[in-house]
């Protein structure tokens, strides 16, 4: 039959047209079709640092967690919320040189310096970005992406916490077994977790606020106490990160404040694909390999950035898991016109 006497039909698989989210099962089939993906993920994650050829590629790995935790909370705040953050950087420095200054001067052991440079930096972080929850759009990403600087100045200037000498040695952990499976335990349960919240009653409210955040204060709900609860759990997300590369790498410096824990975030979540949770941590643990095999290029690296994030805008805007999402829910095949 003649190419032109046909077109491709695309059409849901029977267990995704019933319904969006929610799922009538009737046999083992459909069980395993629902929880495949969900498995390829978890399972992937779990055996990669078994996998990955050497000590270096393991503390990439590593690396490529934390991307995903900042790449995690942006998505949630952006897509869920309606908060566009970009400070990632900020929340990483906090953390990070909270649960430093507590090892390092006070000598405090990681059982207690992380939950505290945590929840401690989650705290600090909402305080002072509190005033700006008001603003909308560009206008709090663009004063949540001067924080970072505004704080490195302030050690530069101040000479605090030894300056650009940074403050080394930094109690690592045990080994790096124990670092790589605490990042990657800890980015599946931000995952799930957030993927569970956003099911639930509050995520109505979130997805309320960020399509009309008047209409939501029509209905006599606190918003600004209700993008306060967003904002800290993400913060508490991006702090942990924080506190994690300061006890990684042994080391507490300026470079906690770098760009890269600004600019990454965002490149893994339009590549992995906004609004999805999993997406962005997905697209972390693709992008940051690929970054590193580029080390040698110096800050060219920067330009992959700057593709990944045109390419995917212009011709993949979705994003990959969203795509793959579509692909694995629908099934195409020829009819007569």
């Amino acid at each position: 039959m003649p190419a032109e006497d046909r077109r491709k039909e695309r059409l849901d698989r029977g267990i995704k047209a019933r319904t969006e989210g929610l799922y009538a099962i009737s046999s083992w089939r459909e069980i395993t079709y629902l929880l495949a993906p969900r498995a390829a993920l978890v399972l992937g994650l779990l055996i990669a640092p078994a996998v990955v050829p050497g000590l270096y590629w393991q503390r990439v790995l590593g690396l490529a967690g934390v991307y995903a935790l900042l790449a995690i909370s942006f998505d949630f705040l952006a897509e869920r919320v309606g908060l566009v953050c970009i400070g990632g950087a900020f929340m990483i420095g906090v953390g990070g040189y909270i649960s430093g200054v507590l090892n390092y001067y006070f000598h405090l052991p990681l059982a207690l310096t992380i939950p505290v440079g945590t929840f401690g930096g989650a705290l600090i972080c909402t305080l002072l970005w509190l005033p700006c929850l008001p603003l909308r759009g560009i206008y709090f990403a663009v004063v949540t992406f001067m924080f970072p600087f505004l704080a490195g100045s302030i050690i530069l200037a101040g000479g605090l916490f030894r300056g650009t000498e940074g403050l080394s040695p930094i109690a690592g952990f045990p080994n790096i077994w124990v670092g790589v499976y605490l990042i990657i335990v800890l980015v599946l349960f931000a995952v799930f977790a957030l993927r569970r919240l956003c099911g639930e009653d509050i995520g109505l409210v979130f997805a309320g606020i960020k399509d009309n955040d008047q209409a939501v204060l029509a209905s006599a709900i606190n918003i600004t106490r209700v993008k306060v609860y967003a904002l800290f759990i993400a913060t508490v997300i991006g702090c942990f990160a924080g506190t994690f590369v300061a006890h990684f790498s042994g080391f507490v410096g300026l470079s906690l404040f770098a760009i890269d824990f600004t600019i990454m975030p965002i490149a893994a979540c339009v590549m992995g694909g906004p609004g999805t949770i999993a997406g962005p941590a997905v697209g972390a643990f693709m992008l940051s390999p690929l970054s590193e095999l580029l080390r040698g290029f110096g800050q060219l690296r920067v330009v992959l950035y700057c593709l990944v994030l045109v390419g995917f805008i212009l011709y993949k805007p979705e994003g990959l898991l969203n795509w793959a999402t579509r692909r694995y829910h629908q099934f195409e095949h020829w009819v007569k016109l």
